[in-house]
């Protein structure tokens, strides 16, 4: 089935960098557009980034244009996200999975990323 295991959280200080790995599984992986998730205490999950298939088209939340970068090895069905410059603001639970229309059901447990101030 599909399953998603997503790693790298953690805590670091306001302009710190943390760099999110997310192992994807059960389905073909390069046949998809990719997303990077979060979801705030009290708040709703949003899109961070976002990756076509074969990674020519990637799109961003106005707040982490800059200073996110997302990549992808279809190699190892592996979806990154490099976070620089963290503000406490972008202190959430981070997710991956399908870009839009196909997205999955099934989330995995995602990772905690804490910028304290």
């Amino acid at each position: 089935q599909v399953q998603f295991v997503e790693s790298g959280g953690g805590l670091v200080q306001f302009g710190g960098s943390l760099r999110l790995s997310c192992a994807a599984s059960g389905f073909t992986f390069r046949n998809y557009g990719m997303c990077w998730y979060r979801q705030a205490p009290g708040k709703e999950r949003e899109l961070v980034a976002g990756i076509s298939a074969g990674g020519s088209s990637i799109r961003y939340k106005e707040s982490v244009k800059g200073r996110f970068t997302i990549s992808r090895d279809n190699a190892k069905n592996t979806l990154y996200l490099q976070m620089n410059s963290l503000k406490p603001e972008d202190t959430a639970v981070y997710y991956c999975n399908a870009w839009g229309s196909q997205q999955f059901g099934s989330w995995g447990q995602g990772t905690q990323v804490t910028v304290s101030s």
